[in-house]
């Protein structure tokens, strides 16, 4: 594969994951700087409700809810764990009391680039099909010639579209480390 398409192809993936990585540094560094780091306590509670509101796209595609479109319900999925993900990050800063918490946000941060990898290893693998489809289709082949020649890009796609086997467990065990988490605070949190 040429170096200038993985390059085009990990740019993006790259930068979401430098993006999350800077804003969550930036907001903290804000809250630090206006002496209002007590607003990040309250902040990882904002930011579960958002990833917790993604899941909504799950639900549809697993027939548990039967409105929204699909397609909106994935960008808003995307875009509302990345915005909760931000928060939960300011939220954990840098302080170390936690064992718990700190589990359940390397969890979230593997989740986010399962969630990522998949996102783009699909659009990739589809591409990549589409383009095969196109230059066959323009050199003539007939469909019965051309449905053959593309057989292994279309497994290829249909496995990477299994990817979600994968994302599923770490989305759990990150769902199981931030439940715990939060009932441990419930429990031991001086409520003064």
């Amino acid at each position: 594969m040429r170096p200038k398409l993985i390059t085009r192809e990990l740019i993006p993936f790259t930068l979401s994951f430098a993006a999350l990585a800077a804003a969550a540094l930036l907001l903290d560094a804000l809250l630090h700087f206006y002496q209002l780091v007590w607003i990040g306590r309250y902040l990882g509670i904002v930011g579960t409700l958002l990833i917790a509101f993604s899941f909504r796209y799950s639900l549809r595609k697993r027939k548990l809810l039967r409105s929204g479109n699909p397609v909106t319900l994935l960008r808003q999925h995307e875009y509302l764990a990345w915005l909760g993900s931000l928060l939960i990050l300011v939220h954990a800063g840098i302080h170390f009391n936690s064992i718990l918490g700190w589990l359940a946000v390397w969890a979230m941060l593997v989740n986010i680039g399962s969630g990522l990898a998949g996102k783009f290893l699909l659009e990739r693998a589809r591409k990549r099909m589409l383009a095969a489809r196109q230059t066959m289709l323009r050199q003539g082949v007939p469909e019965a010639e051309l449905e053959e020649r593309v057989y292994l890009d279309t497994m290829t796609f249909d496995v990477v579209k299994q990817w979600h086997a994968v994302h599923f467990p770490i989305t759990l065990a990150f769902a199981v480390l931030a439940l715990a988490h939060i009932l441990a605070v419930f429990l031991f949190w001086g409520w003064k």
